[in-house]
């Protein structure tokens, strides 16, 4: 099994980082392959909603790892999504990145886990980690919880070391989403993945009635 995380950071060894590495060593220590790519400081621009992905399997845009995190996403058992705060909300080369790659990947994603991990040095904590989670929700991924939400605090990851109480939300996280994806694996096998209906049911009111 495999989980692909991603550091929506800017900074590769902060904070953010520190939460991810602590899930990713409980998640390997459970016997699961694990890969974190960092997307860094450059810039990733926005969806610009042409459509594009629709007819050519992928986003029109390649100077980002959008379409090359789509291959591994579409391997991917499971994914966890890592941001700090800004302004009470995800990094926006986060944002830009997940609406991109959410949407330009038009594989079947029902039954991937998804896990949100957020770090702060004290606020905005909690709207972020409802931003994040609304991306699996919407894919018929579902949510690992940990017991706690899945947050660690601290200005520096040296700081994030003494979060003793977020570091083991973080292990419960990993042991969390180990059980998850053996579980799924095991009644896939059985019994297949959840029905699904044929025809995909759109509700609009163009005629405002």
């Amino acid at each position: 099994m495999y989980v692909l995380l991603i550091n929506g950071s800017p900074r590769k060894n902060g904070c953010t980082a520190r939460a991810l590495r602590e899930v990713a060593d409980t998640l390997q220590s459970e016997g699961i392959e694990t890969e974190t790519i960092h997307l860094g400081a450059a810039g990733i621009r926005g969806c610009i909603a042409c459509n594009q992905c629709g007819k050519k399997g992928q986003c029109v845009f390649q100077d980002d790892p959008v379409n090359e995190t789509a291959q591994k996403f579409q391997r991917a058992d499971g994914l966890i999504v890592g941001s700090p705060v800004y302004y009470g909300s995800a990094n926006g080369s986060l944002v830009s990145f997940l609406d991109r790659l959410f949407y330009s990947s038009h594989f079947d994603k029902t039954m991937k886990l998804g896990a949100a991990v957020v770090s702060c040095r004290r606020g905005g904590n909690t709207t972020t980690f409802d931003e994040l989670n609304k991306y699996f929700t919407i894919s018929g991924m579902p949510v690992v919880s940990s017991q706690y939400w899945n947050m660690v605090h601290g200005f520096t990851a040296q700081d994030v070391e003494k979060d003793l109480e977020g570091l083991q939300t973080m292990r419960v996280l990993g042991r969390n989403m180990a059980f998850l994806l053996r579980a799924i694996a095991s009644e896939k096998e059985k019994h297949g993945l959840p029905k699904r209906e044929d025809a995909r049911a759109f509700t609009s009111f163009p005629d405002g009635k």
